[in-house]
């Protein structure tokens, strides 16, 4: 089937060279391959230059990114979280095209949700296609460990700390940690576990400094959180985090989705038996979205190959053919359910019917300014455990990137 795309592009024939930039490597390698796959259907005269830059969370390949597009030599699209990331940055800095004509074009102003298109979007355009959802507050298990040790996946931090001195005991670690971006991960779960998802939303909207007494509290609530992760966390990669969870060495990992994808795609586990997951301990009803997505520089040397790869990104066709393998869900209204599998399923109707709030680690709620400067925070605060001092050097920050006055 010919997916739609520009008449001039279809009238012209495609060929020479896409480069698409991404940090989509390794274990998430196949998902984006299908999508390549699905794009030299289409267009068997263009030659797919696939740049991936490893580096979970896309940390190593945003610095390599920001070198070429301040070097003048964009590529012809490249991977962005949605949201704040690319806005903040990229659109503020007037380097990216407006995808509105593209997006009314193809009938995408239906069948993606209003919510999301807001979060890509300012009054001036739409600026990136989104791929896929994620969700980042979810806690994962292994069902077959935790009826061996007698334990239950716990629904608050409270029954998570009842539980994990019992674990330690064991020799089991209770948490399972990463390199330093998965603690900005696990903070902001937690964070919103302590303050709801309003009071959250409002530290974004700087209506809630974050050195209040719920900013301090979240601090607190994480520091507590730490005690109980493995202290080789900075030497992990968040795969090796999971696997800890797999082996029985741990009993429980907060991560995103991806780790849905890694758990059945690569370790071949059958979800809901071979690996269990639910919502992030306090965040029952609440689902923290990030969304992948591709935008188009200005000035790349390949546009109008760009614009198809915009286009199969997408298709209904092209997002079925990667999520299923990504571990995401659809960011498509549309999408076939039945190409999912139980976990799919589940963040489907999660997505649907939750509170949504978005995510601050993956680029939806804050610009890269302010994510950038929180590492530092984090790293800060992972040698001191100072709740006060990280709440009042996290509303430094957010003054200084415009989020907070």
């Amino acid at each position: 089937m010919l997916l739609a795309v520009s008449p001039v592009v279809q009238a012209k024939g495609l060929s020479g060279d896409l480069e698409i930039f991404s940090w989509w490597a390794g274990d998430e390698g196949p998902a984006l391959q299908a999508l390549i796959d699905k794009y030299n259907e289409e267009n068997p005269g263009v030659k797919v230059i696939n740049a991936t830059v490893t580096g979970g969370s896309g940390v190593n390949a945003k610095a390599v990114l920001k070198t070429r597009m301040l070097g003048g030599e964009p590529p012809d699209s490249f991977q962005v979280h949605a949201g704040q990331e690319l806005i903040g940055t990229w659109v503020e800095a007037d380097r990216m095209e407006d995808l509105t004509p593209l997006f009314k074009e193809q009938g995408w102003m239906d069948v993606f949700p209003e919510g999301l298109i807001k979060n890509i979007g300012t009054k001036d355009g739409i600026w990136s296609v989104p791929v896929n959802i994620h969700r980042s507050n979810v806690i994962w298990y292994s069902p077959e460990k935790l009826q061996e040790w007698g334990v239950q996946p716990p629904a608050t931090w409270d029954e998570f700390f009842a539980v994990a001195p019992e674990l330690q005991e064991k020799g089991i670690v209770p948490l399972a940690l990463a390199q330093n971006w998965t603690a900005n991960h696990l903070w902001e779960s937690v964070a919103l576990a302590s303050m709801g998802p309003e009071k959250w939303d409002a530290l974004w909207a700087g209506e809630l400094a974050f050195d209040s007494a719920e900013g301090v509290a979240a601090w607190e609530l994480f520091g507590k959180v730490l005690e109980y992760t493995n202290k080789d966390a900075s030497s992990l990669s968040w795969q090796q985090a999971t696997d800890m969870v797999v082996d029985g060495r741990a009993a429980f990992n907060v991560m995103g989705d991806w780790a849905a994808g890694y758990m059945s795609t690569t370790k071949k586990l059958v979800p809901g038996s071979g690996f269990g997951w639910a919502a992030s301990p306090g965040t029952t009803g609440e689902f923290m979205f990030l969304a992948d997505s591709f935008g188009l520089p200005k000035g790349v040397k390949n546009r109008d190959n760009a614009m198809a790869w915009l286009a199969i990104l997408g298709s209904r066709e092209g997002s079925d053919a990667f999520n299923p393998l990504k571990g995401s869900i659809s960011a498509r209204k549309d999408s076939e359910l039945g190409l999912y599998n139980n976990y799919g399923k589940s963040a489907a109707v999660d997505f649907s019917k939750n509170i949504i709030v978005g995510s601050l680690a993956h680029g939806v709620t804050a610009n890269e300014g302010f994510m950038n400067d929180f590492a530092s925070v984090m790293e800060m605060f992972l040698k001191s455990r100072n709740a006060e001092t990280a709440a009042k050097a996290a509303q430094q920050i957010a003054v200084k990137n415009g989020i907070s006055k």
